[in-house]
């Protein structure tokens, strides 16, 4: 760093001298400047706070942000080959075709939007008729939020989205609950 870009207070006496020589003048071994000059002083108060404070971030312990690895498995789950395709009932020639996993997408999204549930694998399964398909999801549940009315309200939204969102029809769905988590 050059001269011209350093911080240097009105005395001279530059911020990095400052910083070094926080211990020597807090055990009283500093010099007659750095004991008697207001600037120095007003600095190395700052810097002190500035020290305090990294150093309570230094020793905090961090974790993955709440949701990482929700975030990640849809991840996960949205870079699956898209060789699995749904026909979907079209007025219009030529017909139109949907992936199972953009399927198996739009439906956990409708799980999850339940308070204190979590969608976890969802599996599709063509039928011989068009545009209908067989659901098993797989659900982990929030002990403490979870009722039992909260799978019937999974099973509507679920069977709504499948309809409104996708243009599918369920002809069975099968939600298991496999897991509790602490919420």
């Amino acid at each position: 760093m050059s001269d011209t870009q350093r911080y240097m207070p009105p005395c001279g006496r530059d911020m990095e001298t400052v910083w070094e020589r926080l211990d020597p003048v807090d055990t009283d071994l500093g010099d007659t400047h750095e004991l008697t000059c207001e600037y120095c002083s007003a600095a190395r108060r700052s810097l002190v706070v500035l020290q305090e404070v990294t150093g309570k971030l230094v020793s905090e312990e961090t974790g993955p942000p709440w949701g990482l690895t929700g975030r990640i498995m849809s991840a996960v789950r949205a870079e699956v080959r898209r060789h699995h395709m749904l026909a979907l009932p079209s007025a219009e020639p030529g017909g139109v075709q949907i992936s199972e996993q953009v399927v198996a997408a739009v439906l956990r999204c409708a799980a999850d939007s339940v308070d204190g549930v979590r969608a976890r694998r969802c599996r599709i399964a063509r039928t011989e008729r068009e545009g209908a398909v067989e659901v098993e999801m797989s659900l982990a549940v929030a002990y403490r939020r979870f009722s039992a009315d909260a799978v019937d309200e999974v099973r509507e939204r679920v069977r709504a989205a499948a309809a409104a969102r996708v243009g599918i029809l369920l002809v069975r769905l099968d939600l298991t609950v496999e897991d509790l988590y602490d919420a």
